[in-house]
């Protein structure tokens, strides 16, 4: 009997894989990651004062999600959660590791190039990794072909404006090879729009996995001698133009190589913009807060997905999704197994596609394992906790250094509605109780499994980052 159902999974499995592939051929995967991009730096999401035509464009060609997050509002954490599927605090990976760091991403976790790779796939990666520079936790040792970057942020170097001699040179590496120490960013994005796009053309007779992590446009800010001065706001504005030069380039490359049709573009940032750093840092377009919070402002981020002839053009998808989402989507279009260990993504192609999905609750985690706030459709709960805040009336910067951020703590818990207050002003906890009490046994239940610090709970599904070997 165990024979027969095995045999009957089998063929159903090869049958729902062969209609698949009747309909959709596996596609080439471009995912793009911007650094402290806010929600409204892309002229489709209202940027002024610079101009995004590529990405705008990118975004009529096919979808834009409105309601779209990253489950940690801040560096390392939001990348290891984007590239498997999974909260990075159930990783035990939280905020952003530096130079000092003894761990990083577990070998034992299988990342979006590891899945890919395994099914075929060629993989490579430019840009900030951010998941542990110990050579153990490289790219090239979690499933990438290649890689050329920074091993973590592009502040972590000498000349950072807050921190003096802390901070070692900062290395550019190729594969393991560390190529130089920078003492200059300016060419950073054309260094990596180039590398880019000599993947595409090296790989262009095979399915390719290509994460494009850009440093900008988070500080210090730096830009080519070809975009400088180039936008009415002045630096920041300048980096946008160039990350939207970049974008333009590999779809040009795309075009030039006929693979246009059979290759998904996903552009999506790792948080929402450092406010501190004034007018070097990006538009909230009306959210509350921004990075290293979970008000809508830190974790709210533009979202585009974009296939000529597979996804419909000027989708615009007002559901809830998040980051988690990306790798178990990935999963199902190019047919690959899911990774072994449970992950907390779920395939959103249907809504890429336009289609309503059931609402899911999505949890953000800050600080050392804090649920700061849930998401379900429309609705935000966020709980009791301290956040940072710059104080009213500060002013603010345009030269590159940070005004200081002062500390409040939110008392009680608070509901939102954000379909009608994305500035999350009005506290409905009061007038909807049983959407009060439905949020907060969806909060149990994540504490229950991956903790909760405020509440003082261990969870019981956690697992251990990756650490180095000390003699």
């Amino acid at each position: 009997m165990k024979i027969l159902i095995s045999t009957l999974f089998c063929l159903f499995f090869l049958t729902r894989a062969e209609v698949f592939s009747q309909e959709i051929q596996r596609p080439n995967i471009i995912l793009i990651f911007a650094d402290d991009l806010a929600y409204g730096d892309l002229g489709i999401y209202g940027a002024k004062g610079w101009a995004t035509p590529h990405l705008d464009q990118l975004a009529r060609d096919g979808a834009r999600f409105t309601q779209f997050y990253v489950p940690h509002a801040v560096c390392t954490a939001s990348r290891a959660a984007l590239l498997t599927g999974t909260y990075a605090n159930r990783l035990e990976l939280f905020g952003a590791i530096d130079h000092t760091a003894k761990h990083g991403l577990n070998p034992e976790e299988t990342t979006i190039a590891e899945m890919l790779k395994s099914n075929g796939y060629k993989t490579g990666m430019v840009g900030k990794w951010h998941l542990g520079h110990h050579p153990e936790f490289l790219p090239t040792r979690q499933g990438f072909d290649r890689y050329f970057g920074l091993p973590y942020s592009n502040d972590m170097w000498p000349n950072h404006p807050e921190v003096n001699g802390y901070y070692p040179p900062l290395p550019l590496i190729e594969n393991e090879t560390v190529l130089a120490y920078l003492e200059d960013q300016r060419e950073l994005t054309s260094w990596y729009t180039q590398k880019s796009l000599e993947f595409i053309e090296d790989n262009q007779n095979q399915p390719f996995f290509l994460y494009l992590a850009h440093s900008m446009p988070h500080v210090p800010l730096y830009v080519s001698d070809k975009f400088k001065g180039r936008s009415e706001q002045g630096l920041y504005g300048d980096v946008m133009m160039e990350i939207d030069w970049s974008i333009g380039e590999i779809r040009k490359k795309l075009e030039s190589l006929d693979l246009s049709e059979n290759t998904l573009i996903i552009f999506t940032s790792d948080n929402g913009p450092w406010l501190s750093y004034g007018g070097h840092a990006g538009l909230q377009a009306g959210l509350r807060e921004g990075k290293g919070t979970s008000w809508e402002g830190g974790i709210r981020v533009p979202a585009i997905f974009t296939w000529p002839g597979t996804i419909p053009a000027g989708v615009i998808q007002n559901q809830a999704a998040m980051t988690i989402d990306v790798l178990p989507t990935l999963a199902n279009l190019s047919l690959s197994p899911l990774p072994t260990l449970p992950i907390d993504g779920r395939n959103i192609w249907p809504l890429i596609q336009g289609k309503p999905m059931e609402d899911k609750p999505y949890f953000a985690y800050y600080n050392k394992n804090e649920l700061q706030a849930l998401i379900y459709g429309k609705w935000k709960l966020v709980f009791p906790h301290t956040y940072r805040t710059i104080p009213q009336g500060t002013e603010m910067r345009n030269d590159g250094l940070p005004v200081k951020y002062t500390q409040i703590k939110l008392e009680k818990s608070e509901l939102f509605d954000l379909s009608t207050d994305l500035g999350e002003q009005t506290d409905l906890s009061e007038r909807f109780p049983e959407i009060l009490q439905m949020m907060n046994e969806f909060a149990e239940s994540a504490r229950k499994d991956l903790g909760d610090a405020l509440t003082g709970r261990e969870g019981s599904g956690n697992r251990k980052a990756g650490r180095i070997q000390e003699n």
